[in-house]
């Protein structure tokens, strides 16, 4: 637990944000629902862990979703799975108000909602070994070689995320950038205590459905990387002996 810890602590240092605030056009039903349903579906931010078990009111495997968009795959994949329960972190109101239409309109009961920068929730706000598994589908590709310093998939979100993983638990990223496919694979195995499913990318899992975006882009011509890391059960024992080694 100390060196889950330490990673949390190293975290704290004061980060580069992978997205930008955007206003962005809020239609009358994404206003609507999201002043109704993030009183029921909401979760503050605050600077203390959650008790899961409590926010959903049972005990199930938990996926975290970082940046959902507009929900619809969110939605998707949490209709089909009753039995999981999903946290999504979403920072732009639209997308934040087209989820929870979509959660009463299906009339879900396994998804939450964080608006709030990942990082700060992931350090402050999910305790160690906690989560099952994490999607981050379709990130911002910063193309600009300049700002390629924004993009989320950076070596200590990696090991952040990484401790929050049960043993055993998934991490699965997807982007239409080959170049960004590229940095997250050499990222992701780096991190030690994460394993590749795959000897490279991944075949799209059954769980990530294909949005219309995407569909259109295979259509013509365009890529898709999957990947699909697992913590390693052995990464606890090895990251503790490291730990014992240091004091």
């Amino acid at each position: 637990m100390v060196a889950e810890e330490s990673v949390s602590t190293a975290a704290q240092t004061a980060h580069i944000r992978s997205f930008v605030r955007r206003q962005g056009r809020l239609s009358n039903a994404q206003q609507r629902y999201h002043e109704t349903m993030m009183a029921t579906i909401g979760v503050p931010y605050v600077a203390a862990p959650l008790d899961l078990d409590a926010l959903f009111g049972r005990t199930a495997p938990r996926i975290l979703e970082i940046g959902f968009g507009m929900g619809e795959t969110s939605a998707a994949i949490a209709a089909r799975h009753p039995e999981n329960d999903y946290l999504g972190i979403e920072v732009h109101t639209p997308g934040v108000g087209s989820l929870c239409k979509l959660v009463a309109e299906l009339g879900l009961h396994n998804q939450r909602i964080v608006q709030h920068d990942a990082v700060e929730v992931l350090r402050d706000m999910l305790a160690p070994a906690t989560l099952s598994g994490v999607h981050i589908f379709f990130p911002d590709p910063w193309p600009k070689s300049r700002h390629h310093k924004r993009r989320l998939l950076q070596p200590p979100f990696v090991a952040l995320l990484a401790s929050r993983l049960q043993a055993g638990g998934y991490l699965h990223c997807a982007t239409d950038w080959e170049d960004y496919a590229q940095q997250m694979l050499a990222v992701l195995a780096a991190e030690k205590s994460l394993e590749n499913t795959a000897s490279g990318y991944a075949p799209r899992p059954d769980h990530r459905p294909q949005t219309r975006f995407e569909q259109r882009g295979l259509r013509l011509g365009h890529g898709v990387w999957d990947l699909v890391f697992r913590r390693r059960p052995d990464s606890f024992q090895s990251e503790d002996d490291r730990q014992d080694q240091l004091a």
